[in-house]
C-alpha cells in the first residue's frame, strides 16, 4: 500500500492593485490646492487685518505668522515679502487652456469677443477672494510704496499679455499688441470693479459683457 502525498495546491489570491486612480490621484491634487488656496487667504486676511490696526511699517512677518497660526517658514512658501502679502501677489500665469486657444484664435475668430472669453477665464481663478482683493486695492491707495509695488506687478502681467496677444496676431499684426494687452487688462480691472460695486453677486465673469457694452457706448458716442 503506497502512500501518496498530496501536493498544496492551494493558490493564492492574485493581490489587488493598490495604486491610485486617476480620479484619486485628481482628487488629491485638488484637495491640496484647496488647502493652499486656504492657507493663503489664511495669510493675507491677517495681514490686512494687522495693517489696518497698527499701520503698514509697524507690522512684522513674526506678527503676521503668529496670527495666521503658521511658521515663517511657511510664510516665505508664498510670499516674497510683507508688502506681497498685503496686495496678495501671487504668480498668476497666462499659460492656461483658454490662453492656448486665444492664441490660436479662437474660441470664436473675433478678438474683442475672444478677449471676452480670455478676461473671464482670467477672472474666474483670481490668486484670492473678492474681498482680499478689494481690501488690497484699498490698501495700496493708501500708501505709495505698496502702489508703486501693485504698479509693477501689474506691468509684468502685461508683458505677459503682450506675448499672448503676438502669438494670437501673427507676425503683421492688425492691431499694436501692446494696446490690445492694455485693454484686456482695463477689462480685467473694470470688471472686477464692477463685481465689487455689485457686492460680489454672481461670478465676475458674469459681469464682462455688460462692460464690454458701455465701451462700446462710450466709443461710438
Amino acid at each position: 500500500m503506497h502512500l501518496v502525498q498530496q501536493a498544496d495546491v492551494s493558490v493564492d489570491a492574485p493581490e489587488q492593485d493598490e495604486r491610485p486612480t486617476l480620479a484619486e490621484l485628481a482628487g488629491a491634487l485638488g484637495l491640496r490646492e484647496r488647502k493652499k488656496r486656504a492657507r493663503r487667504e489664511a495669510l493675507i486676511e491677517a495681514t490686512h487685518r494687522l495693517v489696518e490696526r497698527d499701520g503698514l511699517d509697524a507690522v512684522t512677518v513674526e506678527a503676521i505668522c503668529e496670527a495666521a497660526g503658521v511658521s515663517v517658514r511657511t510664510f516665505f512658501n508664498y510670499f516674497d515679502s510683507k508688502d506681497d502679502a498685503v496686495l496678495g501677489h501671487t504668480p498668476w500665469p497666462l499659460r492656461t487652456e483658454a490662453a492656448d486657444e486665444f492664441a490660436a484664435g479662437g474660441p470664436t475668430g473675433h478678438l474683442l469677443a475672444d478677449l471676452e472669453h480670455l478676461v473671464a477665464a482670467v477672472l474666474d481663478d483670481p490668486p484670492m477672494g473678492r474681498q482680499s482683493l478689494a481690501r488690497a486695492l484699498e490698501l495700496a491707495s493708501r500708501e505709495p510704496r505698496l502702489l508703486a509695488k501693485h504698479l509693477a506687478w501689474m506691468e509684468q502681467h502685461k508683458g505677459q499679455l503682450v506675448e499672448l496677444v503676438e502669438r494670437r496676431l501673427g507676425d503683421e499684426p492688425g492691431h499694436p499688441p501692446d494696446v490690445v494687452a492694455a485693454f484686456a487688462m482695463f477689462l480685467t480691472h473694470a470688471t472686477f470693479m464692477r463685481w465689487d460695486a455689485a457686492g460680489g453677486q454672481g461670478r465676475a465673469p458674469d459681469h464682462v459683457a455688460s462692460v464690454v457694452r458701455e465701451l462700446r457706448s462710450l466709443l461710438t458716442d
